[in-house]
């Protein structure tokens, strides 16, 4: 009876939390829109907040409909470049340009590219475009004219319908990033209500020019309602306007709880001194240092004491974690909350365990790319029992058993495994001999780059037969010994014990993608095992985090 209501939509409330869960599962949401009208309501919303960030379907028609409805200037402009193939009815469903909710300059840009691309080459373009193109060979100008256009056009369609945008990615590296940027500078400044709800900003650019500067001035004015800043600055630059304007646009914010300081050699004096504003100290509950050199900050203990509300800290593979650095953080008189710990760059003994002590408990995820993986692995098993995410994990044969002591150490906590031994071909079959047995009964993520021996490989999934892994993800450069697929085939696809499963082999100069194999995506799809592209799995430690705390 009650499956019954919920189906017909006598629970809406029920419904759109059982929508919400689903909110990132891009293929069931699809399913969804087609069980009745209050699903489809529901869940087309969901689909279409952010699909310039849709991995799964590698799809960019959705511009398409974007460009429904366009006015004759516009669709004059547009005319000379693609001819309309009319496949769109004069009216859509919905109004899906008002759904977005999260943009990514960088993204809109390579969808477009990629959009031009597939109209471009497509062998039936009615089948796969509203559009097709007029001139499929254009030069450099002309493609880069008609990207801009396009970009332009997007940004106005969300200007115009007054979406509720949530979150702002600005990304300027190479010059085109800052070329496309000025197409759509003077529209957010004419229109100031496109950014005046965002609750996430990041900013990450190259290089500074008057627009940049601009653009974090208007929005000091206009926008104090950012949760969370996430600023990639320059690796060099010597540039005090940004860094005050920046500093500025931290003071402006009424409740900043998040903020990630990355890629930057120059003193964040101001940065940091303007998190001690009363703002911050009661709002601000998450720092992340991304590659930042502590070389030159000397208020670190200073800062942290002057905040009420922290609870996550993050190092990420940053720099001069020297004895300064360590003397700051004992200097802290509140508990230091550690919670993320990456390292590649040495660091003494002493001074090593100074700060995993002083960390404990707190620390959840680690990371191992430098030669004191030994040390790090000793001190962790001594001091902390709370971890989640174990990365990049490299060690000499002798002493991967400290990694396997360390797994079953935390067993209770562990969530994500990614171990990295590609190149070398003894400790990738000692670690699939051993590793079976040691794993928890369920991982979110386990990544294995290795050098695959299909004996061993058999082993592992024998002896790992009671743990489910969500995410598996599989590296392999030896293929000299046969296909791992049947293997793969018979205690996991079978089994169904993963839900998203990703394979890449490299050998002699080949590199082969389980995604691109179409016939054996299938036979995954028919045990309701979906396979995506190893890169777009593989999960970046720095977006992690971000999404984590």
């Amino acid at each position: 009876m009650a499956c019954s209501k919920l189906f017909s939509g006598n629970l809406p409330e029920l419904i759109n939390e059982i929508m919400q869960y689903f909110r990132y599962d891009c293929k069931t949401l699809h399913s969804c829109i087609l069980v009745n009208r209050l699903w489809c309501h529901l869940a087309i919303p969901l689909l279409w907040e952010d699909p310039f960030t849709i991995k799964v379907l590698k799809n960019y028609n959705f511009i398409d409909i974007y460009l429904h409805n366009l006015n004759d200037d516009d669709k004059a402009k547009l005319n000379e470049y693609v001819t309309p193939n009319n496949l769109f009815p004069s009216n859509t469903l919905f109004n899906y340009p008002s759904f977005i909710q999260h943009l990514d300059t960088n993204k809109v840009r390579v969808s477009i590219y990629n959009w031009i691309t597939a109209n471009a080459t497509s062998k039936n373009k009615s089948q796969h475009s509203s559009y097709s193109m007029q001139n499929t060979n254009l030069s450099y100008k002309q493609m880069s004219d008609f990207t801009k256009l396009i970009y332009r056009l997007l940004f106005l369609k969300f200007i115009k319908n007054e979406v509720n945008l949530l979150s702002f990615k600005i990304t300027m590296i190479i010059d085109e990033d800052f070329e496309y940027f000025d197409e759509i500078f003077e529209l957010i400044l004419q229109n100031p209500n496109f950014i005046y709800n965002i609750k996430d900003f990041i900013l990450d650019f190259d290089n500074t020019t008057y627009n940049v500067t601009k653009f974090i001035e208007f929005l000091c004015s206009n926008c104090n309602s950012i949760s969370s800043l996430y600023f990639l600055l320059p690796t060099y630059y010597d540039n005090y306007l940004i860094e005050k304007n920046l500093s500025q646009l931290i003071q402006s914010q009424e409740g900043l709880k998040k903020i990630s300081l990355g890629y930057n050699k120059f003193p964040l004096y101001h940065l940091l001194l303007s998190l001690k504003n009363p703002n911050c100290s009661n709002t601000l509950n998450t720092i992340i240092f991304y590659h930042v050199d502590f070389k030159n900050i000397v208020i670190l203990s200073e800062v942290f004491n002057q905040l009420n509300v922290l609870e996550s800290i993050h190092i990420v593979y940053c720099r001069t974690l020297d004895s300064k650095f360590i003397q700051q953080i004992n200097n802290i008189t509140k508990p230091f909350k550690l919670r993320s710990l990456f390292l590649n760059v040495s660091i003494s003994e002493e001074l090593l365990e100074s700060l995993i002590q002083k960390s404990g408990n707190y620390l959840e995820n680690l990371g191992i790319t430098n030669n004191e993986s030994q040390l790090l692995l000793r001190l962790i098993i001594k001091y902390c029992r709370n971890i989640k995410y174990l990365g990049h994990t490299w060690l000499d044969k002798q002493y991967i058993y400290l990694l396997f002591d360390l797994i079953q150490n935390v067993t209770q906590s562990l969530n994500y495994l990614f171990i990295d031994y590609f190149y070398n071909r003894n400790s990738s079959s000692f670690i699939l001999q051993n590793l079976g047995q040691a794993l928890p009964f369920k991982l979110e993520f386990l990544n294995l780059c290795l050098t695959i021996n299909t004996s061993d490989l058999e082993l592992f999934l024998k002896n790992s037969q009671t743990t489910f892994i969500k995410k598996l993800l599989l590296r392999n450069r030896m293929n000299e010994n046969g296909d791992i697929f049947p293997y793969i085939k018979e205690y996991i696809i079978k089994k169904k014990r993963v839900k998203y499963l990703a394979i890449k082999e490299s050998y002699v100069g080949k590199s082969e993608d389980l995604f691109s194999q179409k016939d054996k995506v299938m036979e995954c799809e028919l045990h309701d095992i979906q396979v995506l592209n190893y890169n777009d799995l593989l999960i970046d430690i720095y977006d992690f985090i971000k999404e984590t705390y």
